[in-house]
């Protein structure tokens, strides 16, 4: 390691000590972070486009996808996020207990301070409404106290996330609050990649929906031209695995448990199923039939 002196005028210092009081960091990871997006910036062979550097804004609330487990599938834009945020928030079973997506962050971004909202994920609606209200009080201070804060989530913050009500709760409480997504890469993504499984082409439709207990998917197995992204199913795993094989489409369905955490399992649904009900975190995916697309249109 090369080490470097550099000059800061007073004002400069003053700001990265701010900055590194706000974040957490230190203010030598303040300084590396900035030198880094000046660099990914830059022109010439292998450097990457960053977006531009900005000061966080008062009041401004970011929901941000950090996708489904693995720490290289954010994007640099979910980084940026990170990074400028005053304060990054997530939510977590207890204040003692690091959660999914606190657990990627903090491999993503080492030495970020993560601040965690309790959250009840719990079968009761009663008790969930109260998370998120209470979630959204303590949000509602940091804003209204003039910080720009991370909410981060696991895949994406619009889509099957915690985000959506809390902000939904914010904005009433608060309705002056600015209020941003940054997407997320989703498990079904993931899984679709890691197993080359083609999710849609033009012929074909996609349906994601979830597939909790007493939630029948019969119907939607029936259209051939239908691929099926199952989220929430977990426990129904061989259940799952059953009805896609008594509309014989069993062939080609799989199934990811825990995408890039410790514990994860990938591979065809039928073998997944054999091993009895996975985690609440399980993804599945019934491709369509490509024959029967190309027959219906020769």
């Amino acid at each position: 390691m090369r080490k470097t002196s550099v000059y800061l005028p007073p004002r400069l210092k003053e700001a990265v000590a701010a900055r590194a009081a706000a974040t957490g960091r230190s203010e030598a990871e303040v300084i590396r972070a900035a030198l880094e997006a000046e660099v990914r910036s830059g022109s010439g062979p292998g450097a990457v486009e960053a977006p531009a550097v900005e000061a966080p804004v008062p009041g401004r609330l970011v929901g941000v996808g950090v996708g489904p487990g693995e720490a290289d599938l954010l994007t640099l834009r979910a980084l940026h996020a990170l990074r400028r945020a005053d304060r990054v928030v997530a939510p977590a079973m207890a204040v003692d207990a690091v959660g999914r997506a606190e657990a990627i962050v903090r491999q993503a971004v080492p030495g970020l301070r993560v601040e965690r909202i309790p959250f009840a994920m719990a079968p009761s609606r009663a008790e969930r409404d109260r998370s998120v209200d209470d979630a959204a009080a303590i949000l509602t201070g940091y804003l209204g106290a003039g910080q720009e804060v991370a909410f981060v989530t696991l895949g994406d913050p619009l889509t099957y996330s915690t985000f959506a009500a809390v902000a939904a709760v914010v904005r009433q409480r608060r309705p002056a609050t600015v209020v941003e997504q940054v997407p997320g890469i989703m498990a079904f993504q993931a899984l679709a990649a890691r197993t080359g499984t083609t999710v849609t082409d033009e012929r074909q439709r996609l349906l994601v929906r979830t597939a909790l207990d007493g939630e029948d998917v019969a119907v939607d197995l029936d259209d051939p031209d239908v691929t099926i992204v199952l989220y929430k199913g977990g426990r129904r795993l061989p259940d799952l695995a059953k009805a896609a094989a008594a509309a014989g489409r069993l062939d080609g369905a799989v199934a990811g448990e825990l995408l890039g955490m410790p514990g994860e399992r990938i591979g065809p649904l039928s073998d997944l199923a054999a091993d009895g009900p996975a985690s609440y975190l399980a993804t599945v995916i019934i491709p369509a039939d490509p024959d029967h697309s190309q027959a219906g249109r020769a």
